[in-house]
């Protein structure tokens, strides 16, 4: 299964003010299409040919870095577009929100920890809330990397690489990510891939 390229699932000027047209547009038509362009040419003639991009990602670890760097990068933000909205952010499904509250102290502090990860994460870079051990946990990571190779299974993730956010924020990480938790999270997406980690 070759990897594609997916639309948008609004359009390029629908996160403003919190993400801008430019920034989605080099973001999404530059930078995810040159993962999705180098990870297939990677991909040809491997053990991979084929496979779905979970596999492959769980499989390149620590085994072929050029095609999990591309792999990696194209799962994350496959999930990264749905992982926003207009208007995002506000309340969080009940179920979920309980669960957040029970792993984690209370929503506030889950936010304040997450800024915290997506800050505290040298270079470029993820944080996460991920289901791990049917606990809900946060984590960073480096680079393309993602909770899948750690044994956990991705519910949201925020791209702290600098083109993610540069052009709108410049050097202010923490904004940003603020904006991403309180004006942009699709919460809805977040407690549907929670249903769905086997918890």
């Amino acid at each position: 299964m070759s990897f594609t390229l997916p639309e948008l699932p609004y359009a390029y000027d629908a996160l403003q003010p919190y993400m801008s047209k430019e920034t989605l547009e080099y973001h999404h038509d530059k930078h995810h299409a040159a993962y999705v362009n180098t990870g297939n040419t990677l991909m040809q003639g491997t053990e991979f040919e084929g496979k779905s991009v979970e596999e492959v990602v769980k499989g390149s670890y620590g085994k072929n870095q050029p095609l999990f760097n591309n792999a990696g990068q194209h799962y994350n933000h496959l999930h990264f577009w749905k992982w926003m909205k207009p208007k995002g952010g506000g309340a969080i499904p009940g179920e979920l929100e309980k669960k957040i509250i029970s792993d984690l102290g209370s929503v506030e502090k889950m936010k304040e920890d997450f800024v915290a990860a997506g800050v505290g994460q040298f270079g470029s870079g993820w944080a996460w809330l991920a289901v791990k051990d049917g606990k809900i946990a946060i984590m960073k990571t480096p680079n393309g990397e993602n909770p899948l190779v750690h044994g956990a299974t991705p519910i949201l993730g925020c791209d702290v690489w600098e083109h993610s956010y540069y052009i709108d924020y410049r050097n202010r990480r923490p904004d940003y990510l603020k904006a991403f938790l309180n004006d942009l999270v699709n919460w809805e997406y977040v407690a549907e891939l929670y249903g769905n980690a086997g918890h």
